[in-house]
């Protein structure tokens, strides 16, 4: 058995975002609402100590990283889910030529597989599993991303990430429950109330 922790930081809204358009490897910045976000994750996080601390290379999960109070280790293995040609579209306008589409069951055109979504996930999960026992993690990235990882925490299927919705500046933690791995917190604004451990 192991105690690692994984917490995780959904970036800071951005103009995309907040419309709901598809956003992957658009560099985007932080409105003025996700600066604020980040500003509140910052107070939540503020007595939390990490042994390893990660970030998307998107420059919006590093600025947001940034308000929280760190200097991340950029892994590109927490880029968010590749769309594709259904980058800047929303779900409507995608369900326009696709009836019933979701990220989670496709067709995903020119855009990344879930197995290949999975596969990165794994390895940002096995760096979290390597650290030695009792300490955490901390990763700024992106809502499917991050749904996929956690998803591949509790080791189920890359598609079970749709149970998990994560709003924009939102903090979850991944732990462990009787010796297995459990959520702990999820989908958390900044604003309240956080105490690390709790």
């Amino acid at each position: 058995m192991s105690d690692q922790e994984l917490w995780v930081v959904r970036h800071g809204e951005t103009e995309w975002s907040a419309i709901g358009r598809h956003t992957s490897w658009t560099e985007l910045d932080l409105t003025a609402e996700g600066e604020k976000e980040a500003l509140a994750v910052r107070a939540a996080l503020q007595a939390a100590k990490f042994t390893l601390v990660l970030s998307s290379p998107r420059r919006r999960t590093v600025r947001t990283a940034e308000l929280v109070g760190f200097c991340p280790e950029i892994d590109d293995d927490l880029e968010e889910w590749g769309y594709g040609s259904f980058e800047g579209l929303t779900t409507e306008e995608i369900r326009q030529h696709y009836p019933g589409w979701t990220i989670w069951d496709g067709p995903w055109p020119d855009g990344e597989q879930p197995a290949e979504v999975a596969a990165r996930a794994d390895r940002v999960v096995g760096r979290v599993l390597a650290l030695p026992a009792g300490t955490a993690a901390l990763a700024f990235a992106h809502g499917h991303i991050l749904r996929v990882v956690a998803a591949r925490w509790l080791a189920r299927p890359p598609g079970d990430g749709r149970l998990l919705k994560l709003g924009t500046g939102t903090v979850g933690v991944l732990g462990w429950e009787h010796g297995e791995r459990a959520v702990t917190h999820w989908n958390v604004p900044g604003r309240l109330p956080f105490p690390p451990g709790a």
